[in-house]
């Protein structure tokens, strides 16, 4: 679909970025990052995603006519990061505590070829219903939103039932920011040459 790009590999292991590079036609292979994602306690939530896509990306040995793709997406809400929840009591305290309220989502994004690389963060704003604990219950039965940060997934039924609305781009909230990287990965290419 992108004859303009050479193929990317996208080291990701999540099912919905994944789904995406392959809704969008671009021709990708996916490979297992295995980076651990800690980052330094001084960062301020929207530094946190963009850190841990360059760290992801630098760890990993590519040949330099690889083009590589990195990210990582948090979900920070009054000025804590929630992160994936290990247990229902966790992910019923994080859905608590969002419910009639609004949380921010950020991606960062880091874009790779030999020595050279651009790092961009995307920002959604995500604005929740009042969630009743039934519901919250019933979402954490039906969903098991386990491997998600904020324990909830925008593409499943905390999206159909429980968002009001998003400011930004809603594949931001879904893990990865394709407008942005689409714009991103041609200035890239220009600029390189590639």
């Amino acid at each position: 679909m992108f004859p303009e790009f050479p193929p990317i590999t996208l080291a990701s292991t999540s099912p919905r970025r994944q789904q995406l590079f392959t809704q969008a036609g671009f021709e990708v292979q996916f490979i297992n990052p295995n980076v651990d994602e800690d980052f330094p306690d001084f960062l301020a939530p929207h530094q946190i995603p963009g850190f841990l896509a360059e760290k992801k990306s630098l760890a990993i040995h590519s040949n330099e006519n690889d083009l590589l793709v990195t990210a990582d997406t948090i979900v920070a809400f009054d000025g804590a990061v929630l992160n994936k929840p290990t247990s229902v009591e966790q992910a019923t305290q994080m859905l608590s505590a969002l419910s009639g309220n609004n949380h921010d989502v950020y991606t960062g994004v880091c874009i790779r070829k030999g020595k050279n690389f651009k790092v961009f963060t995307e920002k959604s704003t995500v604005y929740f219903k009042y969630l009743s604990p039934d519901f919250i219950q019933y979402y954490i039965e039906t969903c098991k939103p386990f491997d998600k940060a904020g324990a909830y997934g925008v593409q499943d039924l905390m999206g159909l039932f429980g968002v009001k609305k998003i400011d930004g781009c809603f594949y931001n909230v879904m893990g990865f920011p394709m407008s942005a990287f689409y714009d991103e990965l041609k200035a890239f290419c220009k600029k390189h040459g590639i």
